[in-house]
């Protein structure tokens, strides 16, 4: 099927000094109330490019997997992670099963030995990041959906380490090993890591929806040690990060 050894792509094209919006109080000010806004208004603008970007990349039969700004106020990097959509990754893991995987050499070792799910491979090409940037460029310059001057936009892969957010993602990659951080402790404890043994839409009583870890997966850290758990349960509301381990 001619897969790519490479499975982390992106394409980066210059700056456009065109994508400029007169738009100030950036900044943060030190002041709780100002710097409260400020959240707010940048996560709005987020919402608004990450819809804008599921947009353009549904035409390109692909999935926005995360949307953030990176680097300094003069020098900002709008990065959109993409991977093929549900029947494009499909379509991938058909071709994968139809080569055989043992004994197809393109495919990375992981991959062939089993440790690797297919699922957890994007698809995306260099040509799908170059199409998706071309036509997203075009519509945040008609747009206007990015103030404070000028920026980069960059778009690729979300990588063997990708994070985790959706009830969906949890649910996808349970089997996989995780690294998770909550926003209050757990036994003690705010960082675990393990294999996600199982997504559960309802947890407790209260029926949100949250995880299993099983923890004899991975080396632990002391405070995981000292809960003397094999298996830990989180809910989804008290995740704060969540990523995958590559098992390569």
């Amino acid at each position: 099927m001619g897969l790519q050894p490479t499975f982390y792509l992106a394409q980066t094209p210059p700056k456009n000094p065109r994508r400029k919006q007169a738009v100030s109080g950036t900044e943060d000010t030190g002041y709780d109330r100002r710097n409260s806004r400020h959240m707010r208004q940048m996560a709005a603008a987020l919402d608004a490019i990450r819809n804008a970007a599921q947009r353009v990349a549904a035409s390109h039969g692909l999935d926005v997997v995360d949307v953030e700004f990176a680097g300094s106020a003069k020098d900002r990097i709008l990065r959109i992670y993409l991977e093929k959509n549900a029947e494009g990754r499909e379509r991938l893991k058909a071709a994968i099963a139809a080569a055989g995987a043992q004994g197809n050499e393109e495919l990375p070792e992981a991959l062939r030995e089993g440790t690797l799910s297919p699922e957890q491979l994007s698809g995306v090409t260099h040509e799908d990041c170059a199409e998706f940037s071309r036509d997203f460029g075009v519509l945040l310059d008609v747009e206007d959906l990015v103030g404070g001057g000028e920026y980069t936009l960059e778009a690729s892969s979300p990588g063997l380490d990708r994070k985790l957010t959706r009830a969906e993602e949890f649910q996808r990659f349970a089997g996989s090993l995780v690294k998770v951080q909550t926003f209050e402790p757990v036994r003690n404890n705010r960082h675990w890591q393990g294999r996600l043994s199982a997504f559960h839409p309802h947890l407790d009583e209260s029926g949100a929806p949250g995880i299993t870890i099983d923890l004899g997966a991975v080396k632990q850290n002391s405070k995981s040690r000292k809960a003397g758990v094999s298996t830990v349960d989180l809910a989804l509301g008290n995740i704060e990060k969540a990523q995958l381990i590559p098992e390569i």
